[in-house]
């Protein structure tokens, strides 16, 4: 479903991206690790078209993504930002329909807001929910009703930043239980960025381990703790020492 080859990306001439090659089959759920400023997010917004990249191709189900048509191509993305992201302004049920209210996949009001209610719903938000603000939610909340909205749209592809950032353990495991069963029941393909290995052990179907702008390691996530790759092992077990040079 998604294809990178060869991906470089600079700014301000700084390398970030210096080769990233990764595949993500149709319906598999990938997490891509690593520290931060390696590159992760950067990634994703090559893949959305949010920092065109200086070389290489990204193809999206066999599509080059610098030349499919804009608005239908991303239709086809959901997206749960770290902390959730949330229109202050709006009711939590525009929030979950902000696509459905406006652009190509518009839908009458009365519609959109059924659909977020069911989607509420989904997450485990009662519906009286839908007339609250973001702002009378909690951490946990309001990040459930940003997978509410990254679900609204019934997309083919899914990208998690940090989905569990800020949330307590218990509160985590519920948001890792959720995104696993949405995954599945949709047969979404699903790319998430994390730091957190629970999550990873949680959510992935496949791992990938980014360092220094390319992928240095990618397989199953049963392979996590015998990979033989000393990147991945330092990082999955938070050792000081290794290959990765810890900032002091």
């Amino acid at each position: 479903m998604i294809e990178l080859s060869a991906i470089h990306k600079s700014f301000g001439g700084t390398p970030v991206l210096r080769g990233v090659t990764l595949s993500v089959p149709k319906g598999e759920s990938c997490v891509i690790i690593g520290g931060s400023g390696t590159g992760k997010s950067v990634t994703i917004k090559c893949v959305l078209g949010l920092a065109m990249p200086d070389s290489g191709t990204i193809r999206v189900d066999g599509q080059d993504v610098t030349r499919t048509d804009r608005d239908a191509f991303l239709a086809r993305f959901g997206m749960l930002f770290q902390g959730a992201a949330l229109f202050d302004s709006m009711p939590v049920w525009q929030n979950v329909a902000f696509r459905l209210l406006r652009g190509t996949l518009k839908r009458p009001r009365r519609e959109a807001r059924e659909i977020a209610i069911e989607k509420l719903r989904r997450v485990g938000l009662r519906p009286d929910v839908a007339d609250l603000y973001p702002a009378e939610l909690s951490g946990g909340m309001q990040k459930r009703v940003g997978l509410a909205r990254a679900i609204a749209a019934e997309p083919q592809i899914i990208f998690f930043d940090e989905p569990t950032t800020g949330l307590d353990p218990i509160m985590a495991g519920v948001i890792n239980d959720l995104i696993r069963e949405i995954v599945t029941e949709m047969g979404v393909t699903a790319v998430t960025i994390t730091h957190d290995m629970s999550s990873v052990r949680a959510i992935a179907d496949s791992v990938a381990m980014l360092h220094d702008g390319v992928i240095k390691w990618h397989g199953p996530v049963s392979r996590l703790d015998d990979s033989g790759d000393p990147y991945l092992d330092q990082f999955v077990n938070g050792r000081a020492e290794g290959p990765i040079e810890a900032v002091r």
